[in-house]
């Protein structure tokens, strides 16, 4: 017997998630594969198409013949910059995983709001790695702020917090800021001694940006025990990322959904402070993003058709 389904594929830098869901938001397969970021990871055709093929394969093993309505894949890098070479590069690996048609390729942020919401409208702000906050409508992104990157932007990610943490660290070494935990935090979780900036140098500039973010914890443990300076990094933090959600949704009209998505806005002092200034603006509780994949699975049963109670099954879904 044959079901239709609909499949959905988040596909960030470091992995990539698929999952095929029937049009009553059943899920029936999930796969995995490496990262498929078009700038950054070493080989997106063969990540997407693993993880594809290996979806495919666990739902054929549940219920046999597919046919596939409406497939969506939300692409790190697939936004004006990378648009068409993520397009090319989804194209080819479904062509190769042998399935007919061919999927839309959406970016990140728009899946990521619709993993967190089945609502046509709403805002999503992300704080990971990186951070963007965005207006959405219908699957598109229609107004955005910042996720320039580490260099030109991020403000609140977790690489910036780290980056900010790391600044205070050496500012109380120096003699420009005031004394704080954060030199000793930061040296043990680099690996060297505290109070020598010039092994901070060392060991920093030899690591990628990204893995910086992973000094971010440390950051705001320390802001949470009490250590002023620490705290005054989690609070400018917080700062940007309300700035850049104001920025992308100016006018937002009451009780309009917000969606969390990233590691910094999970938990911890930045998240507090965030939660609480968009329940008063938004007037709503934000809610949390799911896995991307459930969010581009969402994207896709809308293309099919389905109909909403299908996208509100699936991510209400246990992971």
């Amino acid at each position: 017997m044959t079901r239709e389904v609909v499949i959905g594929v988040d596909a960030g830098g470091t992995a990539t998630r698929c999952v095929v869901v029937g049009l009553d938001g059943e899920l029936l397969g999930r796969g995995t594969g490496g990262g498929a970021n078009q700038f950054s990871s070493p080989d997106p055709a063969a990540a997407l198409e693993g993880a594809v093929r290996a979806a495919v394969r666990d739902a054929r093993g549940r219920t046999g013949g597919l046919a596939v309505s409406s497939a969506v894949f939300g692409m790190a890098g697939a936004s004006a910059a990378g648009h068409a070479r993520a397009v090319e590069t989804a194209r080819g690996a479904w062509r190769a995983a042998g399935l007919d048609g061919e999927p839309r390729v959406s970016d990140d942020i728009a899946v990521a709001f619709a993993s967190g919401s089945a609502a046509a409208e709403g805002a999503v702000l992300i704080a990971g790695t990186g951070a963007v906050a965005a207006s959405v409508r219908d699957g598109e992104v229609v107004r955005r702020c910042d996720g320039y990157g580490w260099l030109l932007g991020d403000a609140g990610s977790a690489v910036w917090i780290g980056l900010e943490g790391l600044r205070a660290a050496l500012a109380a070494v120096d003699g420009r800021g005031g004394p704080t935990a954060l030199t000793e935090r930061l040296a043990a979780a680099l690996g060297i001694a505290p109070g020598d900036p010039q092994e901070v140098i060392r060991v920093v500039y030899a690591r990628r940006p990204a893995e910086l973010g992973a000094l971010a914890p440390e950051v705001t443990a320390a802001a949470a025990a009490g250590d002023a300076e620490a705290a005054g990094v989690c609070a400018r933090a917080a700062e940007r990322l309300l700035e850049s959600l104001a920025a992308a949704v100016p006018d937002p009209a009451p009780g309009l959904p917000v969606v969390f998505a990233g590691g910094v806005l999970a938990a911890g002092p930045v998240a507090d402070r965030v939660r609480a200034e968009v329940r008063a603006r938004f007037g709503a509780e934000p809610l949390s993003a799911a896995d991307g994949a459930l969010g581009a699975a969402g994207l896709a049963l809308r293309g099919a058709g389905a109909p909403a109670s299908a996208h509100v099954r699936l991510i209400a879904a246990p992971a």
